[in-house]
Parts: structure tokens; sequence; C-alpha cells
């Protein structure tokens, strides 16, 4: 069993304020198009002609040579954070994701790394997670490389 975690709510409220991102920046503004907009807080789709934020996103508290940072859309307007068990939105609507391990250190766990389809992500999840020394999992886009969600063990 897994969670999937969306981005913290005071994280992204400072952001929506326009609190600096991982590269010091204020966030850009934007309309989205709709599908291909995920928020990295609600974890659904920005509806086309909402307003949305892109901004350097870095999901580690400290840099080194595995602190990946990137681009990241957020919802524009307050919304709610995901919560839970159940696969969101934004990690059903590509063909498929890569996941990979990290440990306690936040380095990679080598050997984790896997691009998997959108219906075996579960199993995939499990088969990281049987390693003991994964302390959890990002998702990011098989395509961009972009941070989509981090998995922890429930």
């Amino acid at each position: 069993m897994f969670t999937i975690t969306a981005l913290p709510t005071d994280e992204v409220r400072a952001l929506q304020a326009g609190g600096p991102d991982a590269y010091g920046a204020t966030p850009e503004r934007a309309i989205s198009k709709g599908t291909g907009n995920p928020c990295r807080h609600c974890l659904r789709n920005i509806p086309e002609g909402e307003e949305m934020l892109i901004l350097a996103h870095r999901p580690f508290l400290e840099t080194h040579p595995y602190a990946e940072t990137g681009p990241i859309f957020l919802c524009a307007k307050p919304c709610d954070r995901h919560e839970g068990v159940a696969m969101p939105e934004i990690l059903t609507s590509a063909p498929d994701y890569l996941i990979k391990g990290y440990g306690a250190d936040d380095r990679i766990v080598y050997g984790t790394g896997i691009v998997t389809p959108t219906d075996r992500m579960g199993a995939a999840v499990a088969n990281i997670f049987a390693r003991p020394d994964v302390a959890y999992i990002h998702v990011r886009s098989a395509r961009n490389n972009c941070y989509q969600a981090r998995i922890d063990r429930a």
C-alpha cells in the first residue's frame, strides 16, 4: 500500500502569493491549455483557460548532485491538496511515467528507475518498495522528465 504525496500546501500558497521558486525567481503566469498542464498540488489538470503558474521546482530540501530541478505547473488560484491512496488524475493521463526510488539520504537508489505503463504503475511501485533501502519514490514525466508527485509507503 502506498500514498501519493502532492506538494505541501504552505509551499504552494507561498508560490501562489508570488514567492520565489527554486531559482529565486517569481513564478511565471500563463493560461492553461488543459490537458498537459498538471497542477502538482491538487494533482489534476489545470482547466483550459484558467490561469496557472510555471516555475522551477526542486523536490529536495538540500542541494546535492541528485537534487534535480525542473519546471512544474500549479493552479494560480488556491486549490485543494490531493490526499490519499487514490491514483490522481495527473498520474492516469499519460501512457507511461518514469518512477525511481530514493533512499533516506535523498539519493537515487540505483536499479529502481523504470519507465512503466500507467496501468502497471501500482505493481512497479510495489516492486520498488520491496527493497528495504527505498524510502520513497518520485514520479516524473517519461517524455519531459518533469516532476509529478512523490509516492510514500502507507
